[in-house]
């Protein structure tokens, strides 16, 4: 998957080179990202009225948006205020807190799973969910949108797609620079497994499935599940059921990465959260692009003039939209 990411990335990487209208635009919504993500201040309007044909993605402003997202996400750290490094800083002691289970739990979710051959079939069943089977799902509910003209739910799935790709870019950077121990690997000493960070310079073998066995953290599955699954449940937050829905099988997808003795708990956690972060940026970017798309939204000028017609001056106003 991460050779058609990284393709993908380099045309996105293009798109600003292509006319000073998409540079301009990924500069106005990086600015708007700065006022209003930090201060928690940005209202979306998620009627669905409010997507029209002004506000639809198309293809290109599909990968200007994605390209914003992009690197809106890689450069969040630069700018992060008081708040921010608050709400960073109670998160990372949480996650440290729960590291101190990552054996414990590891160690049971393999016990329970060796004992129990349906939650080995369900396990498996569920965690598919979190990879290629869930670009099917998006297809399906994109496609549904189309089939019944739902603007809001093409929009929402094309905007879940670019959390999903911006999500997996990121997390793939995270486990290149970490090089976490997965679980399923024994230390040659103990023969217990231990969760090591190793960092981006330490070589492993592969596993027999030609995975690596140090890219633990953060669980990628996780992150893309809840990625996508936080675009759907902010842009549908009026109906209750969608969140819950959405993040439940999400949920259930970081679940069984532990389960699968996939993933340590940090991992899962780590990655929800990054997913969550992901889904928000994507969200929160799309409504600043629809606001600046939106005729009502544009800047204008007023000036007043006067004019000479059938021997009469006639004052007038006249309107300048941007």
């Amino acid at each position: 998957m991460m050779r058609y990411l990284t393709g993908l990335m380099l045309v996105v990487m293009t798109l600003p080179s292509y006319g000073q209208q998409t540079d301009t635009l990924v500069r106005k919504l990086d600015s708007l990202s700065h006022k209003t993500d930090s201060a928690d201040q940005q209202i979306n309007d998620i009627d669905r009225s409010a997507y029209t044909q002004a506000t639809r993605i198309t293809p290109g402003s599909y990968f200007i948006l994605l390209w914003s997202d992009i690197k809106q996400a890689y450069t969040k750290p630069f700018h992060m205020k008081g708040r921010d490094w608050r709400v960073a800083g109670e998160f990372a002691l949480a996650a440290g807190g729960m590291a101190l289970l990552d054996e414990p739990i590891q160690r049971a979710a393999l016990k329970w799973r060796n004992s129990s051959p349906g939650l080995q079939k369900t396990s498996n069943y569920i965690t598919n969910f979190g990879g290629t089977y869930e670009v099917y799902v998006l297809g399906g509910l994109g496609l549904a949108g189309y089939v019944f003209r739902n603007k809001k739910m093409q929009t929402t799935t094309l905007l879940a797609s670019q959390s999903y790709i911006t999500g997996a870019l990121l997390e793939s950077t995270l486990k290149l620079l970490t090089g976490r121990q997965r679980p399923y690997i024994l230390d040659a000493g103990t023969l217990e497994a231990v969760p090591r960070f190793h960092g981006p310079f330490y070589k492993t073998p592969n596993d027999p499935n030609g995975g690596s066995t140090n890219s633990a953290f953060p669980s990628g599955h996780t992150t893309v599940a809840f990625a996508a699954a936080t675009v759907y449940a902010l842009e549908y937050k009026d109906r209750i059921w969608v969140p819950i829905l959405a993040y439940s099988a999400a949920g259930l997808i970081g679940l069984s990465r532990i389960t699968e003795n996939k993933h340590w708990a940090t991992d899962v956690l780590c990655g929800a959260a990054l997913g969550y972060l992901t889904g928000r940026l994507t969200v929160n970017n799309y409504h600043r692009y629809a606001q600046l798309k939106t005729p009502g939204t544009r800047k204008a000028s007023v000036a007043l003039n006067v004019q000479y017609n059938f021997g009469r001056l006639m004052p007038g106003v006249v309107y300048t939209f941007r």
